[in-house]
This record gives structure tokens, C-alpha cells and sequence, in this order.
């Protein structure tokens, strides 16, 4: 079994990576305005803000009512029975929500969920209501992997939605790991010449 300090260093990791993950995300809304960043970008209208306040909503229930904890305005929230006359009831901004109000209850969702990783070790129980039978007892050492999966899931969409919307790409702000001075309409170029080879 490993000791408390190699459970203490593997929970720092967990939660580097979803901190990480989740301002990674915050920030592709950057210098967008309301329009932009609401505006549907594919087929199913996936949208900027929407997977923000998407992804802001499944932290505080994850970190919050699997937990037996609710955060501090529970109104502000997409409330679960709202599913039931709107699947998509997470997925976009009402005329009532704006941009930068929906990235400030983000940051306060996020401290709310790092408050619930800092108090509770890995192995602690928890219980997931909307998972089917037979699988709704967690750890929260599963929901932090669960929750930081759905968002680097989603981080990838914006990524996407991103570019599309203006050309601008990147992996974080602090590193994109893309190469500089880089001919992309040669390379895009070059791609098609492959795939055409194919037609």
C-alpha cells in the first residue's frame, strides 16, 4: 500500500493536471467578445461559453454533490430536474448570463472543488445519483480522473472551436507547443495532396 507521502504527491499530480486542465480551457475565450464567444460552431451548436459553463456545472456536482457538499449558491447553478426539459440545459449562456459572469462562477466553482479535493483523501467514498445503478459508489480519487477526462475532452473541442473562430492555436498559455514561423497553408497544403491520393 503506498504511504502517505506517495499519496500525497500522486493527489498533487491529480490536481496539477486538472487546475491545468481547467484554465486551459478558461482561457480560450480570451479577447472574445460576448457574440464570439457564444456563437454555435458546429452542427450540434457547440459553442464557446457553452462548454465553459458546461464544464463548470459537472465540477460543482462532481466535487460538490457526489460529496455530500453544495456550493455556496446553488442557484447559479444548472439545478439536475432542468435536464428534464433541456438536455442541453448546461451546454449554453441565457440571455440573463454573460461571459465574464460565467468565468467568474467558473473560478469560484474551482476553488469550491479544489476546497473538496484538499479536505478529503483519495479513497474517500462518495456517490454519483445520475450514474446508472451499480456504479455510482466513487472515490474521489475516480472523480478527480473522471472530472479532469471530461474536461481535457472538452478543452480539445475548444481548441478546435478556437482556431476555427480566428486561427488561434495552442495548447496553454504558457507553452502552446506549436512550432514558430511554422507555413501552415503549406502544410495544409501538403495534408490534402495526401488525402487526394486517396480520393
Amino acid at each position: 500500500m503506498a504511504g502517505m507521502a506517495d499519496l500525497d504527491d500522486m493527489k498533487a499530480a491529480l490536481l496539477y493536471y486538472l487546475r491545468r486542465t481547467r484554465n486551459d480551457l478558461i482561457w480560450k475565450l480570451d479577447g472574445l467578445s460576448e457574440r464570439e464567444a457564444r456563437t454555435p460552431r458546429t452542427v450540434t451548436g457547440n459553442n464557446l461559453l457553452g462548454v465553459v459553463k458546461h464544464c463548470l456545472n459537472v465540477e460543482a456536482a462532481y466535487f460538490g454533490l457526489a460529496f455530500g457538499r453544495q456550493f455556496p449558491t446553488p442557484e447559479e447553478l444548472v439545478p439536475l430536474q432542468a435536464f428534464d426539459d433541456d438536455p442541453q440545459a448546461d451546454w449554453y449562456a441565457r440571455e440573463d448570463e454573460t461571459k465574464d459572469g460565467l468565468i467568474d462562477l467558473y473560478r469560484r466553482v474551482a476553488l469550491f472543488a479544489d476546497e473538496t479535493t484538499d479536505q478529503l483523501p483519495l479513497d474517500a467514498p462518495g456517490r454519483v445519483p445520475w450514474w446508472r445503478p451499480g456504479h455510482q459508489d466513487v472515490t474521489l480519487y475516480r472523480i478527480i480522473l473522471h472530472v479532469t477526462g471530461d474536461l481535457a475532452r472538452h478543452a480539445g473541442q475548444a481548441d478546435i472551436m478556437r482556431e476555427h473562430h480566428d486561427g488561434a492555436i495552442g495548447w496553454h498559455q504558457d507553452g502552446t507547443s506549436i512550432p514558430d514561423g511554422y507555413d501552415w497553408p503549406a502544410y495544409v497544403t501538403k495534408l490534402r495532396k495526401l488525402a487526394d491520393h486517396f480520393a
